[in-house]
This record gives structure tokens, C-alpha cells and sequence, in this order.
């Protein structure tokens, strides 16, 4: 498939996962804090669970919260199903065109482990699947037993996926990955769980009866989740512009970081209409995070900036000054297969992310992202597709620790 219909196919993708992910998650966030915050019935009787008056775009709003029972079914029903449906599905399209065919980036980091692309893609597929199932039976099995334990266990399991995709995949990857991973079983809790119990809900009343609240309960159950993993889902969708978080070589703490202060933060904002200190405790939880995950970044670039020196068998010569022109050599080498006006490597379009390397001049104004992507956190060249060696990243090293100077 050529370059250009890959990239039309992303667009296309991308454009309608992010548009249908903002009206599902804005769905969920609506009717998760319209949950919070109803007031009691001011009439009806046991079946009423609460109401609500809302004011937007120059009107009035009311919602009731009701069970039916004992009420006839009303027409139109409107259901909110179809945006989870279009989100999980685009967003696989978009693994198949970026990830699986296309080859547009790439699963693997063969610094840290060389495996096959069609074991890659078992590795990167297979980690979607059995995280889903292992959630749907420790949910099903061990929640109906002790919501604490398939919790606890959920976590862990979690914990455990994320850990070994960072080892197998390149970081770029096994945070999108994980992304995906509980993108699916928000989908799957809504093709599985609720709206399965919304159509038992809607046959009871239609048929007059009271509906079993059991069911109604497990629906909700299910929603929570969603809403909890909303946060962090968003946060693993965008990390692929942030290499330094990524890419770090402690990029599995990084990841269960982001997905611990995405799910606090949801729930201070769950709460905080029954926590009264739910603003300083937001703060802090957000502060706290970003100086955790700062620490990280640094711990994990300067151990993978020294082992860039310690690992290269002539690091001894690089006690010598480093010329610009050794730079160029480099750069011209391994970084403008992509980063040019008239790339060799096709799949990303010409010059990505605006880095050209066509004009040497511009080599020292982009000084601090070839220290990041290529020294700190090594994730450029992408997945190493132009084999830059050791000792190139240590030339480089060394050329800005001297002060990157053009001469």
C-alpha cells in the first residue's frame, strides 16, 4: 500500500476516533456527574431516583432519574452506545494502518530486544486480547465474590501487561498499546455488560414488570470503571508526542504513573461534591504527579544518556574535541533518510514533526531534541531503522556536552 493512501487512511482514522471518543467520553463524564449531583424527587414515588435543572444555551433543562416500574415504556428511547462503537473500532484501524501494515512506526526497539514484526505484532494484538478476557473473568468470577480482590487483581494484572510490553515493544508502542488495552475493555464493558442489562431493563418494563436491580447494579459497576480509566486512556492516547516519558529507560514506572494520577484525579473530581478539600488535594495529587514522573524522566535519561558512553568500545576517543563536521556526518547518515525535504523513507512524508536537516545551519538550533530523542531517550532514529550506533550517540553526546558548537 503506498505511503500517500496510508496516510490519507490515518487521517481519515484519526480524525474519527478523536471525534467520536470526545462524545463518548463527554457522555460518560455528563452522566457520571449528573449521578453526583441529583436532588431528591420532588414527586413521583419510590421508583423516582432524583432530578436535576440544568441551564445552557439560553433554556432550561430537566432530568429525571426513574426506574419505571410500573409505568409504561416511553418512545424514543435514546441510546448511548454508537460512540463507544465507532471510538474502539477507529482506533483499531488506526493500530492496523500505523502499527501492523503500514509499518509508519515501528513495534519494536531493537536496542532493547530484536524480534520478529510478525512476532511483534503477536506480542502487541495478543496483550489486547488476553488483558481483556483476564478483566471479563476476574470480574465475572472473583467480583461476584470480593470486589476488593478483582480489583486488587485487575491492578495487578494491569501492572504486569504494561511492565512486559516495555520490555518486548519500543516505549512509543507499549504505551499506546496499554492505551488500547483499556480502551477495550471500556468498549467491551459496554458491548458485554451495560447494554446488555439495558435491554433487560427496557423487555422488564415493556413488560410491566419491576426490573431486577441486580442487573441495573452490574450496568453500573461497569460505568464506574469507565469512568475511571477515562483519564489515563486520554493521557496514553497523546503520549506518543512525549518521547522523554516514553522513551525513558524506566518508562514502565512512567506509564502506571500516568495511569495512577489520570484514575486520582477522576476520582477527586468524582467527590468533589462531598469532599470539601477536593481542590488542594487535586493539586497536590497533580503537582506530586508531575514531580514524580520529572524524577523519573531524569533517573531514566541520564542512566541511558551514561550508558550510551560506557557502552561504546571507543569511548576513549571521544576525549577529544568533536567537530561539527563528525556531527553532519552522523546526522546525514542515520536522520535524513527521514528528516528531509526529499526523505528516502517515505512512510512518514517529507520532514516530520518540521525537522529538516537539508540546510546543516539548522543542526545547532535543534540541539536539545537531538539530545532528547537521540541521546537521552534514544527513540530517533525510530526504532533504530537507519542503525545508529553507540558510538555515533556518544559522538553526539559529547559534541553538546562540549557545548554543540558549529565549526
Amino acid at each position: 500500500m503506498s505511503p500517500r493512501v496510508l496516510e490519507l487512511l490515518d487521517l481519515a482514522f484519526r480524525w474519527t476516533h478523536v471525534i467520536a471518543g470526545i462524545m463518548w467520553i463527554g457522555n460518560s463524564l455528563l452522566f457520571n456527574w449528573l449521578d453526583r449531583n441529583l436532588r431528591p424527587a420532588s414527586r413521583g414515588g419510590a421508583e423516582k431516583y432524583g432530578e436535576i435543572w440544568l441551564l445552557h444555551s439560553g433554556a432550561f433543562y430537566f432530568v429525571e432519574k426513574t426506574s419505571l416500574s410500573g409505568q409504561p415504556l416511553p418512545t424514543p428511547v435514546h441510546w448511548f452506545k454508537w460512540q463507544a462503537y465507532i471510538t474502539w473500532m477507529s482506533g483499531a484501524a488506526l493500530l492496523l494502518v500505523v502499527y501492523y501494515i503500514g509499518g509508519r512506526a515501528l513495534l519494536t526497539d531493537p536496542l532493547r530486544v530484536s524480534i520478529a514484526p510478525s512476532v511483534a505484532v503477536t506480542v502487541a494484538a495478543g496483550s489486547i486480547v488476553i488483558g481483556w478476557l483476564s478483566y471479563e473473568v476476574l470480574w465475572r468470577v472473583v467480583g461476584q465474590r470480593s470486589l476488593t480482590l478483582a480489583g486488587i487483581l485487575s491492578i495487578v494484572t494491569l501492572a504486569g501487561i504494561a511492565f512486559a510490553l516495555t520490555r518486548l515493544l519500543s516505549g512509543r508502542a507499549a504505551f499506546l498499546h496499554v492505551g488500547a488495552l483499556m480502551a477495550t475493555i471500556m468498549a467491551g464493558n459496554v458491548a458485554t455488560t451495560i447494554m446488555p442489562s439495558q435491554r433487560v431493563l427496557e423487555s422488564a418494563v415493556a413488560a410491566g414488570q419491576p426490573p431486577d436491580p441486580t442487573i441495573a447494579a452490574a450496568a453500573k459497576t461497569r460505568s464506574i470503571h469507565n469512568n475511571y480509566l477515562t483519564f489515563p486512556v486520554i493521557a496514553l492516547m497523546l503520549s506518543v508526542h512525549f518521547p522523554s516519558v516514553y522513551g525513558s529507560r524506566l518508562n514502565w514506572l512512567a506509564l502506571l504513573l500516568v495511569i495512577a494520577v489520570g484514575a486520582s484525579v477522576r476520582h477527586l473530581l468524582n467527590i468533589r461534591s462531598t469532599y470539601r478539600p477536593w481542590a488542594p488535594t487535586l493539586g497536590l495529587t497533580i503537582t506530586g504527579g508531575l514531580v514524580a514522573l520529572y524524577a523519573i524522566m531524569r533517573v531514566g535519561a541520564a542512566s541511558s544518556a551514561g550508558a550510551v558512553v560506557a557502552r561504546s568500545t571507543e569511548s576513549a576517543a571521544l576525549l577529544a574535541t568533536v567537530s561539527f563536521e563528525d556531527v553532519r556526518s552522523i546526522i546525514d547518515r542515520r536522520c535524513t533518510a527521514c528528516h528531509s525535504a526529499n526523505p528516502s523513507i517515505t512512510e512518514f512524508g517529507p520532514a516530520p514533526g518540521g525537522v529538516s536537516f537539508d540546510d546543516p545551519r539548522r543542526i545547532p538550533a535543534l540541539v536539545e531534541r537531538i539530545r532528547v530523542r537521540a541521546v537521552d531517550t534514544r527513540t530517533m532514529p525510530l526504532g533504530n531503522r537507519t542503525l545508529m550506533t553507540e558510538r555515533e550517540r556518544a559522538v553526539l553526546a559529547r559534541w553538546i556536552e562540549q557545548g554543540a558548537v558549529r565549526k
